[in-house]
């Protein structure tokens, strides 16, 4: 645990530094063209955090929580309702590193096109705020930081963590070339089911897959709704989207994959014996989720599509709270 932490300081310094020369070539000089009596590099420091967290997304959790959210069902799940408290520590920590990896992975491969789309295009690979070879630093240090959280795990959890690395690496250029590229993001978050339950118990059963088919309906219907607003742009710059593909039909899409997502998740709480509060969460989260596909009948605005987003985090904590309450009696 130790190396991850090196590894983070050394490429904090090494890129305030480097970016700091990248900046004054990019630059007009801020101190009247006499270099000598530029300020030092260290008050750029906290300018230099802030570039990494918005690279990272760490300024807006939602995309993190709800990475998290079926990792923890699944360990939840798999541990009968007490999760082994270092596997649970390894396993948040494991899936803040690889959805940071993810992200910078996806601002390489996207930079030029998310320059010319309205909700991406001050992104700082994309605003050229930050050079790309400190991206390539930054998600090097994810990478490595989710390697050693995995040589913690059993020999199956760790193959599976493994197996997600090139998923999580092709999947932001599957817009290019599949029409579906949210099916792709979907397989990906699967593996934060997968990956834990075998942490757990060293095997995958049906009920795993079950809850792995809950989890990939579940993230092909929210991200639909993500894409929703981006669709105009997507169709100008000839790159595919779940929204696009689904076109006039994407309200029936999403509740048909909602739906499978209430039944899986059904069946899961009758295989593990979950209690009645469960199910108390799960007629919310359908609640919630219908009202959702009724808006999605009609034009939104892109606050809209945010904020339907953000509550699948919150039904998601929702139905990880029944989860957690033991059945009575």
């Amino acid at each position: 645990m130790l190396l991850p932490a090196r590894c983070l300081k050394n490429a904090v310094e090494t890129i305030m530094v480097k970016n700091r020369i990248y900046q004054l070539s990019h630059e007009p000089s801020i101190s009247g063209g006499n270099s000598a009596h530029l300020p030092m590099f260290s008050p750029k420091l906290n300018q230099m955090i802030g570039l990494i967290i918005r690279l990272l997304r760490w300024d807006k959790p939602t995309g993190r929580l709800i990475l998290i959210l079926p990792a923890l069902w699944s360990l939840v799940l798999a541990s009968g309702g007490r999760p082994p408290w270092d596997l649970l520590v390894v396993v948040v920590l494991g899936a803040v590193a690889t959805s940071a990896a993810g992200c910078v992975v996806n601002d390489l491969w996207d930079h030029r096109l998310d320059a010319q789309v309205q909700r991406t295009r001050q992104r700082p690979l994309a605003a050229k705020h930050l050079p790309l070879w400190v991206a390539g630093v930054v998600a090097a240090v994810d990478l490595v930081c989710a390697y050693w959280l995995a040589r913690y795990l059993n020999p199956l959890g760790f193959a599976l963590a493994v197996l997600a690395v090139p998923v999580i690496v092709l999947y932001p250029s599957a817009k290019r070339w599949f029409p579906v590229p949210q099916a792709v993001l979907a397989t990906a978050w699967g593996f934060a089911v997968l990956i834990p339950w075998a942490a757990v118990t060293g095997t995958v059963t049906a009920v795993t897959w079950w809850l792995w088919g809950a989890v990939w309906c579940w993230t092909l219907g929210f991200d639909t709704i993500y894409a929703l607003p981006d669709r105009e742009d997507d169709t100008r710059l000839g790159i595919y989207s779940s929204a696009r593909f689904f076109g006039e039909y994407t309200p029936l899409a999403v509740a048909v994959l909602l739906g499978i997502t209430l039944i899986l998740l059904t069946g899961v709480g009758m295989a593990t014996g979950l209690g009645g509060f469960y199910y108390l969460m799960l007629g919310i989260t359908a609640v919630v989720w219908g009202k959702q596909v009724l808006q999605l009948r009609q034009i939104q605005p892109p606050s809209v599509y945010g904020r339907m987003f953000r509550e699948q985090v919150v039904t998601g904590f929702l139905l990880l709270l029944g989860m957690l309450v033991p059945p009575v009696g």
